[in-house]
C-alpha cells in the first residue's frame, strides 16, 4: 500500500500527495479526476474551498515545525 503523505506548508496550505479520496460531510467524493496531489485550504480565505487558490499570501502566519504528540493514555 502507497503511503499518502500530508506537508504543512508554513504560511500556506497542506499539500496532499499519493492515493486519497476527499469526501464532503455526506462522504461524497470531490472530483479529483485522477489528481495525486493537491493543496488543501488552512486560512480558510480561498473561493475554492476546501481547495487553495493562494489568497493566503500576505494573510496566514503559522510556522510548520513538527514535534511529538503526547502518548495515548
Amino acid at each position: 500500500m502507497t503511503k499518502t503523505k500530508l506537508t504543512i506548508n508554513e504560511n500556506g496550505s497542506l499539500r496532499v500527495e499519493g492515493e486519497f479520496e476527499i469526501v464532503d460531510k455526506n462522504g461524497t467524493p470531490y472530483g479529483l479526476d485522477g489528481r495525486t496531489v493537491v493543496s488543501i485550504c488552512r486560512c480558510g480565505l480561498s473561493s475554492k474551498k476546501p481547495f487553495c487558490d493562494g489568497s493566503h499570501k500576505g494573510h496566514f502566519e503559522h510556522e510548520a515545525i513538527a514535534f511529538d504528540l503526547p502518548p495515548k493514555k
